[in-house]
């Protein structure tokens, strides 16, 4: 799988994203200021309600430009077996079921699912919980997590 093929999927996707956020904070705000929803009484909270929801549409317009910006600058680079698994890693995890999944570590603001070669990749950040816990593992070392009341495990089946 190439790595900077993916990169520019989540590129797109973001931006894609990021269009929504910044129709909808539109949208919103001209609903806030129209003047038939202007409040007649204490009750009427038309406009407070989408002044409310323009702002944040606006913050999650801004989080995604952010998240842009942090994508556009990683690099990401080949996997070096002596420092184990870094930002950039493309990972194979397999489950106790025998359940493969393939993860491609990246910066924050990136957390969907692509599809790459006709194989499901999930893209993680190195700031979530799984993310953490592969920084630094190698191929054939285990991940645990604990989600809610589980402790889920993982066997680093490959590395990229």
């Amino acid at each position: 799988m190439d790595k900077f093929l993916l990169q520019q999927q989540v590129l797109e996707r973001l931006a894609e994203d990021l269009l929504q956020a910044e129709q909808a904070a539109r949208a919103a705000h001209e609903t806030a200021t129209h003047e038939e929803n202007i409040a007649e009484n204490k009750y009427d909270t038309l406009g407070l309600e989408a002044a409310y929801l323009a702002t944040g549409q606006a913050r999650r317009a801004e989080a995604i430009r952010q998240a842009m910006a942090n994508w556009r600058q990683f690099r990401p680079q080949p996997y070096d077996a002596s420092k184990g698994i870094q930002l950039g890693a493309l990972v194979c995890l397999v489950d106790a079921d025998d359940k493969q999944q393939q993860l491609f570590l990246g910066p924050a603001g990136g957390s969907m699912k692509l599809v790459s070669d006709a194989q499901p990749v999930q893209v993680i950040s190195s700031e979530s919980p799984l993310g953490r816990a592969m920084l630094g593992k190698f191929e054939g070392d285990e991940v645990s997590i604990q989600v809610a009341p589980i402790r889920q495990r993982f066997e680093v089946l490959r590395v990229h």
